[in-house]
Formats: C-alpha cells, structure tokens, sequence
C-alpha cells in the first residue's frame, strides 16, 4: 500500500494556489502560533469562538479546527454547533483533544464532541488517543508520559471506532483511518521544547484536509509537512536554541515546497 510523496507535494502547492480558510476554535494560549502558522502554510486562519457566529464562519471555511486547550463548556458548545454545521456542509473536521485523560471535564467534553459531530480527523499524542480508545495512559497536563498497550493497535481501533482517520504524533507519527496505516518518520526534537507546536502540527493537517478528499492522505501530508519544517528550522537556528528555532519554524513552514517533499518525506504505509 503506497502513497505518493509528489501526491504531497501537489496538494502543498493547492494550499497557496486556493488559500482556504481555516476555521479554528481554539486554545488561547497558542491561537498567534496557530494563526501565523496557517498564513506561513498558505492558508487563511480565522479564530471565531462565540456560539452566536460559528455556523456563519464555518460555511465559508475549508477545514474546521476544534482545540480544547483552554477549556471552558460554552466553547464546548460553540465547537458542537461549529461541528454540526461543518457536517452539514462537507467541510473536514480535525479534532485536537489537548489534554484528554487529564481530567474529567477533558475526557468527557472530547468524547461528547466524538459522539455529536462526525469528526473527520483526530490529531492527539499518544496518551489523549490512549484515554479516547479507553486505553490506560499517562498524562500531565497535556504532556503524555505514557501508555499502555501497543500504539498502533489502538490507533486502527480508534479509527474504526469513530469512522475517521487517527493521526498520533510522537518520535514516530501514526496515521490510521482503520485500513491503512502509516509511520511518518520526519520531524525535530527541538519541535517538543516550544509551546504550541502540536496544535501548530494540527492547523498544517487541517490545511491539507481543507484541499485532500482523503482525510488519511491529508493527515500524512500535514505531519510530513510540519516535520519537514521542523527539521528545516531546527538547520538554521542550531540544536539548542529553542526560542531561534520557534521563529524558525514559521520561515520553514514558509520555505518548504512540494519539491521538499518529494526529497525528504520520510513515512511508510501498510496495512492496519
């Protein structure tokens, strides 16, 4: 089973030929990130939070980001009426459920977004995939520490279970949508000594979902993609150098190109 990095590459350049606009609710720790990194992809962000404008906002959006970083239950309810409305549409949903296993009000505010909209991706570490899939994990804060059981297994199993593609990304990314799976090797170190990066990884798979009628497809292009620019930035700003290498990204996530991609994509693809 085989995916074509130059597919990848294609589908780049679709992102800055149409410039889709990514609807984010999201957390308000890292929305700037999330924002600068989109425009740096080639796509438009918007940050549209109140329950009284998300259906308008995502009629026009390409992709929706549901983030649950900064969690409170009205934007629990903006994100269900935002993903409803996104169902309706056929616009792709990508899940982050940053800090899921955490506690209680993340687990359930993540699966009742599971249970009430067709979410298209889901985009966690290994512990908030864990905690989905009713796995045993490690969590703190929205670090995960650890887990137990085999990652792929319950990655396929999640997938199947919520009918969508599963992307976990960690040392070595995971992409299942229940059927295929993929190991993306590409990415940096230095990606886990900056705040924001995972949900920065999230809006660049949204980008592609917003142009890939094939959500598995767009999951591994989005995680290539971002663990090029990790890998680009991390050459320019030196390998101790944290706060370079934050600046660094968005040139790289800039920078990279579809003939990136077609050089330095570094994934695998089997059966699940």
């Amino acid at each position: 089973m085989s995916l074509d990095s130059s597919n990848l590459g294609r589908e780049l350049d679709c992102i800055r030929a149409t410039r889709p606009l990514i609807h984010h609710i999201t957390n308000y720790v890292v929305m700037n990130e999330t924002a600068n990194a989109t425009l740096a992809l080639g796509a438009l962000p918007v940050m549209a939070h109140a329950a009284e404008e998300v259906e308008e906002m995502v009629a026009l959006a390409g992709s929706l980001v549901l983030n649950i970083g900064t969690l409170f239950p009205e934007l629990v309810k903006s994100m269900i009426l935002a993903g409803k409305e996104a169902n309706r549409r056929n616009v792709p949903v990508v899940l982050d459920p940053v800090g899921a296993g955490a506690t209680s009000l993340r687990t359930r505010s993540a699966l009742r977004i599971l249970d009430e909209v067709q979410v298209s991706i889901i985009r966690a570490n290994a512990a908030e995939a864990a905690t989905l899939a009713g796995a045993q994990a490690e969590i703190r804060g929205v670090e995960s520490i650890g887990i137990e059981g085999n990652l792929e297994e319950f990655c396929a199993d999640l997938a199947r279970e919520r009918k969508c593609t599963v992307a976990i990304t960690g040392p070595v990314d995971t992409v299942s949508d229940g059927k295929r799976l993929a190991r993306v090797f590409n990415g940096h170190p230095l990606l886990r000594a900056v705040t924001g990066t995972g949900c920065m990884c999230t809006t660049t798979v949204a980008g592609f979902a917003a142009v890939s009628p094939d959500p598995w497809a767009a999951a591994v292009g989005g995680l290539v993609t971002f663990g090029i620019a990790g890998e680009i930035a991390a050459a320019h700003s030196g390998e101790r150098r944290p706060g370079t290498f934050h600046v660094e990204l968005y040139n790289a996530l800039a920078e990279v190109s579809a003939d990136h991609i077609t050089d330095l994509a570094r994934f695998e693809t089997t059966e699940a």
